[in-house]
């Protein structure tokens, strides 16, 4: 935009899906934003695709496969976040995603059904179901006839192919049968004189151009020596570089003759990151502020004269101090266990950090963990805000914490996310309520007369 802002002012807490997404989405729209983040977010602990809903509970220990992901959302229960997101949300908030990643310096083109799941083989050799994925992982779909070959480097800590094949092997699909499959591996040394280099090592080597032509040279070599069947494909470890993916992917394609999909490994995952850097470019080529490494410690807030509590501005702790950041709406998004949002400490008592907005979901400690690790879901890890039809969080009796506070993502109270396979669904969907409240709540502060707009300042500081 050429033009600077002069919408509404925004803080968005949070540089993962959510709030990078609500961050970009609402600087696009003329509002005026700051990213306050603490950490680089969690996309790159994702897995570089967007599971909207893979699996759904058939009881306390079971799981079934959904076959169409927005119309399983009105069978989930009602505690889960989903429900009040709603499908039309979830399908948006990913279109518009997937638009601006697309359309991104360094841009991620993805392919997938916002429906209808896609399986892709993992790391150990399972079947995971994700609905939308980078055109780098497309050919490991499983297809009748298709031959996967995966190839390991030996120098290449934590990727066994003899293991992801075997297990692969040993996996019926319906409609597809058993999946052929077989392994193979190479030696190639991302920088010389270094054994057991992570995947991020050889995807910043495959970016330089003398290190492509050789690991295309040594790789084609390799294909010819596996006399491999007609119709096959290479899974190789995602390390196809950062910076230079789509020129990696297409010169090693064209160096071995045959098409290549990546498996994603362990996090920080290559294709996370570069999903990250995506996303984060899209919102720095706007005009909005990023404020990085910096905390959120508390809020001020103001009794409106309808009588709500709205806040006025946030308070992040910055070098040399605290600061206030004015705002008109909050886009509270900042994760949850993984990303110390929530706290379980040493007295079994949980906590927003934050803020210490109310919890739900929260019981005695042995109702919450338990040692059966086959077992039920840890309920523990569906604690969270429980939010209304806007996404503002509510407390113990329903009402709105603070009328232009919206939360967002993984913070959110009532899914397993990583045994739905529901997170970026989750946090897309509700950040794209979150805007849409602000927008519509904009829009109507904009029409309407000027008044008094409240009294009564006061502060609030995190637990």
């Amino acid at each position: 935009m050429s033009t600077p802002p002069t919408g509404s002012r925004v803080v968005v807490v949070g540089a993962g899906f959510a709030g990078l997404y609500a961050a970009t989405a609402l600087d696009r729209a003329g509002h005026r934003v700051t990213l306050v983040t603490q950490g680089l977010g969690g996309m790159q602990l994702s897995q570089g695709t967007l599971d909207v809903l893979g699996y759904r509970a058939t009881d306390e220990r079971g799981s079934e496969r959904v076959t169409d992901s927005l119309a399983a959302i009105d069978e989930l229960p009602e505690e889960h976040p989903y429900r009040t997101i709603g499908a039309d949300a979830v399908e948006r908030g990913v279109a518009e995603f997937l638009e601006l990643a697309a359309d991104a310096p360094g841009a991620v083109v993805m392919r997938g059904d916002v429906r209808r799941p896609t399986l892709l083989p993992t790391a150990v050799g399972a079947w995971r179901p994700t609905a939308f994925v980078p055109v780098s992982m497309l050919a490991g779909a499983p297809e009748p006839g298709k031959h996967l070959h995966i190839v390991g480097i030996r120098q290449l800590k934590d990727f066994h192919p003899q293991l992801i094949a075997t297990n692969l092997g040993r996996t019926p699909l319906d409609g597809v049968g058993p999946v052929e499959s077989s392994w193979s591996s190479l030696d190639f040394l991302a920088r010389a004189g270094e054994i057991d280099s992570s995947p991020v090592v050889y995807a910043r080597a495959l970016d330089e151009p003398a290190t492509l032509s050789r690991f295309a040279d040594r790789l084609a070599t390799h294909v010819r020596e596996q006399a491999l069947p007609e119709g096959a494909v290479l899974g190789l470890p995602a390390v196809l570089g950062l910076e230079r993916h789509p020129e990696v992917l297409s010169t090693l394609e064209r160096a071995s003759g045959v098409r290549i999909f990546e498996i994603v490994m362990q996090p920080p995952s290559v294709p996370g990151m570069r999903l990250n850097q995506a996303l984060t470019r899209a919102y720095k080529a706007g005009h909005g502020r990023l404020l990085l490494g910096s905390s959120v410690v508390g809020v001020k807030s103001e009794q409106s004269a309808g009588g709500d509590q709205r806040v006025t501005a946030v308070t992040v702790h910055v070098a040399g101090g605290d600061r206030d950041i004015a705002c008109d709406h909050v886009v509270f998004a900042p994760g949850g266990f993984e990303s110390g949002a929530l706290e379980l400490d040493s007295h079994d008592q949980l906590h927003e950090t934050a803020l210490g907005l109310p919890l739900h979901g929260v019981l005695p400690i042995e109702e919450l963990v338990h040692g059966d690790y086959w077992g039920a879901p840890q309920k523990l890890f569906a604690v969270g805000l429980r939010t209304d039809g806007l996404q503002r969080p509510v407390d113990e009796t329903g009402a709105v914490v603070y009328s232009n506070l919206h939360a967002a993502g993984s913070i959110l109270a009532g899914a397993y996310r990583w045994q739905e396979k529901s997170g970026e669904g989750i946090a897309l969907g509700s950040a794209r309520r979150c805007i849409d409240a602000i927008v519509e709540t904009s829009r109507e502060q904009t029409d309407a007369p000027a008044g008094v707009q409240g009294v009564a300042p006061r502060e609030q500081k995190g637990a």
